[in-house]
C-alpha cells in the first residue's frame, strides 16, 4: 500500500509547527510529537538525524515507523504527528515503532476523554 501526500506532514514549517506547539506524547528512542491540525485525517512526518546511523539504518526506521503508523491510524484523531528518533532508536525494531505510536495513541485518546 502506498504511502500517500495526504498522510504525511512535508513542509518545513509544519514540521516547526509540530515540534514547537506541539504535545510531547512519548519519549524514549523514538519521540512522538502530536499538534492538532484541524485536518481530516492525521497525518505523520519522521525525522532521522544522519547521526543516528547511515543511510541504510535510517531508511528501515522510517519504515518501520511508516508501517506502525498505517496499523495504528485508524484509531487515531485528525492530528499532525512528527516522531524523532534518537540515538538508540535502530534496536528499537518494528515492535517498538507500534508501542510507540500505541502509546501516542492511547495517550491522545485519554486527552480527548476529558
Amino acid at each position: 500500500m502506498r504511502f500517500g501526500k495526504a498522510a504525511r506532514v512535508l513542509r518545513r514549517r509544519e514540521f516547526l509547527a509540530v515540534q514547537q506547539r506541539g504535545e510531547r506524547l512519548f519519549a524514549g528512542k523514538l519521540v512522538v510529537l502530536a499538534l492538532d491540525a484541524g485536518g481530516k485525517r492525521p497525518r505523520i512526518g519522521i525525522t532521522v538525524p544522519g547521526k543516528v546511523a547511515n543511510a541504510v539504518i535510517r531508511n528501515r526506521i522510517k519504515r518501520q515507523v511508516r508501517e506502525a503508523f498505517r496499523a495504528v491510524s485508524a484509531d487515531l484523531p485528525a492530528v499532525d504527528l512528527v516522531v524523532i528518533a534518537r540515538a538508540g532508536a535502530p534496536t528499537v525494531g518494528m515492535d517498538g515503532a507500534r508501542a510507540a505510536l500505541a502509546a501516542a495513541r492511547d495517550r491522545l485518546a485519554r486527552g480527548r476523554a476529558r
